[in-house]
């Protein structure tokens, strides 16, 4: 679905939104709408109306304890009462409507008198036009036969089935879409002037009518997901309240800074009160102009590796090279993609944005015949190679390829660059598909077949993982961006299977779910908690160390929400991944004796312990991290960090600001390649993510 024009004012006057597992969580109540909406709310123009199952008192009691921020109108009892909030009265005109063939009496013999565990919901969920009952599991077939015997009773109703488990019995004319259109009228508006936001199956009349405006969250039921994905929906990447607010963010109805006020404040921490203390003696305006310096700097490392079939991984003509570093000579796709990615922010810079796109074309046009990503494409005689260290192939390789293809487009709005190489970007995802071969969601990685490919790790690894929900959310934006709904909704729904799999076999937790079976792997989480997401899994084992990069992408990407990411957060800092620089890629690193040591480490004496990808400080990594931090909501300390990057970068081997491959994780000296394209294109990334950079 194609972002609306943010120059163009958007046309929404009424906000209708469900509010269980849609604005809160319904067993713990919490939510970030009411913070945000308070503080970002529009001034004028736009009405907030709950669309809920609840009764009105319930509403209005959490509205009085602040759980929710005043509304205009309340329509509850799913589409059988509104209530003018403002005027704390029910509006009576709806209800004579609801009169229409309502016999409440021969609804509750009939419900008596049908085969199947139903049973009555307490009394604070029923009134005059609604009866609600508990019914688990019930088939499509059967909620028909439910219908259909009031058919045969002369009963014009509304059967209501959501969740697998609650069953609503209303007037004909009542429902959530019902009601709301009738307040549209009556407030004298279009369904193309409404908002509606949504979860479970008693959502879907709200979407169903013509012309309306959607966000489903991403925690929605199935049931929705089905009923949405030929409509014109934005369907959220994250749960409840934060995915309202996305979506309020996408259609411009809230700026871009409600998705950082939506981060719970932490400030208060004591780690975080330490790092701020701590910051708080630096020179602002010498840390500022060094941060500047880099950034052009920056800009000229990059120009460095300009080619005629796009970004090189370094400068070709500042680096000496030798035996197998003449693959240097080669546009590499992960290199390159991820060079893209963090030079967007340049795309009006002709030179650098012809260069983005035909990094792109390279890649994509070299693509083998059942839709393999080369892992690079030489530069002296375009002849792609699609393995890397043994032979093996490059799986993210493909997948980055995914992601900054969707976020260029995403920026130039180039869709006819779109609709040429849709059909190579589906067959990757086949090909990416194909490693599931279990069909659990998440890939099997072959040792040694991602970014740290002289380190070993295989099956199900972190970083891999949340690229790959990463590039379905991509992959189905694209869609979106064509028109093709039904297909994007599929690839949305599948990266939400996704997002669920990473948290339930990367996030150990010793709570266990009641009747649940429990796998070989599960069964070693139960040793304890981790503060963050592990680096691998396997049928038969797992590592414990904690993937920096794969949790900082895991929260940049959407896949797990701030409370978890600022757990994530206080670890690494208090076990230094940033120090001296950042930041180290893993921790712990490996060493000799260590169950996970592989004798290959020594290969060029590479992978050693705080060498490389054996906790090595990556530059265009520390970029992310800056990224991570800002999102947060610790822009002083992202700032601080980001000067820090700026020190790394500017360390070099030969020469100030050779933005270097890779520094050592303890003495922070500069190591391999000079002039690395995405290190400096991860610095420029993350001067514009903390505005410091004006466009």
């Amino acid at each position: 679905m194609e972002k609306p024009n943010s120059e163009i004012q958007h046309d929404i006057n009424l906000l209708s939104f469900d509010i269980d597992n849609t604005l809160i969580d319904f067993n713990t109540h919490k939510s970030n709408f009411r913070k945000v909406w308070k503080k970002h709310k529009p001034e004028q123009g736009v009405l907030l109306a709950y669309n809920t199952g609840r009764l009105v008192d319930d509403v209005i009691h959490l509205i009085e304890k602040g759980t929710l921020p005043e509304p205009d109108y309340i329509i509850s009892g799913v589409g059988t009462h509104i209530y003018d909030y403002n005027k704390k009265c029910v509006v009576k005109e709806f209800n004579d409507v609801l009169d229409d063939g309502w016999d409440l009496k021969l609804v509750e013999d009939i419900i008596q008198n049908i085969d199947g565990p139903i049973n009555e919901q307490p009394s604070k969920y029923q009134h005059d036009y609604k009866r609600s009952y508990y019914f688990h599991n019930a088939t499509e077939a059967v909620i028909t036969e439910i219908e259909n015997t009031f058919v045969r009773a002369n009963m014009d109703i509304n059967v209501v089935y959501s969740q697998e488990q609650f069953l609503d019995i209303l007037p004909k004319w009542a429902n959530k879409g019902n009601a709301l259109q009738w307040l549209l009228r009556k407030l004298n508006l279009k369904a193309s002037n409404a908002l509606v936001a949504g979860d479970s199956g008693n959502d879907s009349a709200m979407f169903d009518m013509e012309d309306i405006k959607g966000i489903v969250v991403a925690n929605a039921h199935e049931e929705l997901y089905k009923y949405t994905k030929y409509r014109q929906i934005y369907h959220a990447e994250k749960d409840c309240g934060d995915g309202v607010i996305e979506g309020l963010v996408y259609y411009g109805i809230l700026p871009e800074e409600a998705i950082v006020s939506s981060n719970t404040d932490h400030t208060e921490d004591y780690i975080i009160q330490q790092e701020l203390n701590s910051i708080a003696s630096e020179d602002d305006k010498e840390k500022l102009d060094l941060i500047l310096e880099g950034y052009e700097k920056a800009i000229i490392a990059l120009k460095k590796n300009i080619t005629p079939l796009g970004f090189s991984a370094c400068s070709i003509e500042d680096n000496i090279t030798h035996g197998t570093d003449e693959n240097y000579h080669s546009v590499w796709a992960r290199d390159g993609a991820i060079t893209v990615i963090g030079s967007l922010s340049l795309v009006d810079d002709e030179e650098i944005h012809k260069c983005q796109r035909q990094t792109l074309v390279t890649l994509i046009e070299n693509s083998s015949r059942n839709g393999q990503i080369p892992s690079n494409v030489r530069l002296k005689d375009k002849q792609p190679d699609y393995s890397g260290v043994g032979g093996i192939c490059s799986i993210d390789s493909g997948i980055w390829v995914v992601i900054a293809f969707y976020e260029y487009v995403n920026v130039t709005k180039d869709i006819k660059f779109l609709r040429k190489y849709i059909g190579d970007i589906k067959e990757t995802m086949r090909w990416l598909g194909a490693h599931d071969s279990n069909n659990d969601a998440l890939l099997e990685i072959p040792e040694a077949g991602d970014w740290t490919d002289l380190f070993g790790g295989s099956y199900n690894i972190l970083y891999d993982e949340i690229l790959w929900y990463r590039s379905n959310v991509c992959f189905g934006r694209m869609l979106e961006m064509l028109g093709d709904y039904d297909e994007a909704g599929e690839y949305i729904r599948w990266s939400q299977v996704i997002k669920k799999e990473i948290l339930q076999n990367f996030w150990p937790s010793t709570q266990q779910k009641l009747f649940q079976t429990v796998s070989f792997a599960e069964r070693q989480f139960t040793l304890g908690d981790t503060p963050y997401l592990i680096q691998q899994t396997t049928p038969f084992d797992f590592s414990w160390r904690c993937d920096v990069f794969g949790n900082v992408l895991a929260f940049l990407f959407g896949t797990v929400d701030a409370e978890k990411a600022h757990q994530t957060f206080k670890f690494m800092l208090g076990v230094g991944v940033n120090d001296p620089f950042p930041v180290s890629n893993v921790y712990p690193v490996v060493t000799p004796g260590d169950p996970d040591w592989k004798p290959y480490y020594t290969v060029n004496l590479l992978n050693l312990p705080n060498h490389y990808h054996n906790g090595g400080i990556w530059p265009f990594v520390g970029g992310f991290w800056v990224k991570f931090i800002g999102k947060l909501g610790f822009r002083d300390m992202a700032i601080s960090e980001l000067h820090k990057l700026a020190l790394i970068n500017k360390e070099g081997l030969n020469d100030e600001w050779e933005f270097n491959e890779w520094a050592h994780g303890i003495t922070g000296k500069a190591m391999g390649k000079a002039y690395q394209a995405w290190s400096a294109a991860q610095y420029i990334s993350a001067c514009h993510d903390l505005k410091i950079i004006k466009k």
